[in-house]
């Protein structure tokens, strides 16, 4: 079994229910459990800042389907909830990322793991800290707890946990 972290994230609409939905068609992908989801965390929106807030989660999911087909699965998942992709980092229903999946570096045309923002970004790091603070994310040599500490103090208060 291959063990992967996926980030999900929704600001429009339903915020919370795409989510859910997202975690329940992740559930009945093939040969694949859900392990275990994150609290889900409100934040403020990066980049593109003109939008409402994020509700942000991880999920920690255990599966035998390859790093490319997850993917695609996720894309699929994300059309289903109505992913519509405008402009770079703008509104979205709801976006799912493989932000670590085993211990593997994958550098190909549509997929790079470990997510090769994550250590930037306290709403991925927040709730991944959450599931698993000690793993060390492949590439930084760093676990997640602290890559999670090392940011800026304003970019970790703009992640509150909700739920």
């Amino acid at each position: 079994m291959n063990r992967a972290y996926i980030a999900l994230g929704s600001n429009i609409g339903d915020k919370a229910g795409h989510l859910q939905a997202a975690i329940d068609a992740m559930r009945l992908l093939p040969t694949t459990k859900t392990v275990r989801p994150s609290s889900i965390y409100e934040t403020a929106p990066v980049g593109y800042v003109d939008q409402d807030l994020f509700y942000n989660m991880v999920v920690e999911l255990e599966t035998t389907l390859s790093a490319e087909m997850l993917l695609e699965e996720l894309q699929r998942i994300e059309q289903q909830e109505g992913r519509k992709r405008l402009f770079k980092n703008g509104p979205r229903t709801l976006d799912l990322d493989i932000v670590l999946y085993n211990e593997e570096m994958i550098q190909s045309e549509g997929l790079t793991v470990p997510h090769p923002r994550m250590q930037d970004r306290a709403f991925v790091l927040a709730p991944l800290r959450e599931l698993n603070a000690s793993h060390i994310v492949p590439g930084v040599d760093q676990t997640v707890g602290q890559l999670y500490v090392a940011l800026p103090e304003a970019e970790r208060a703009d992640v509150r946990r909700i739920e």
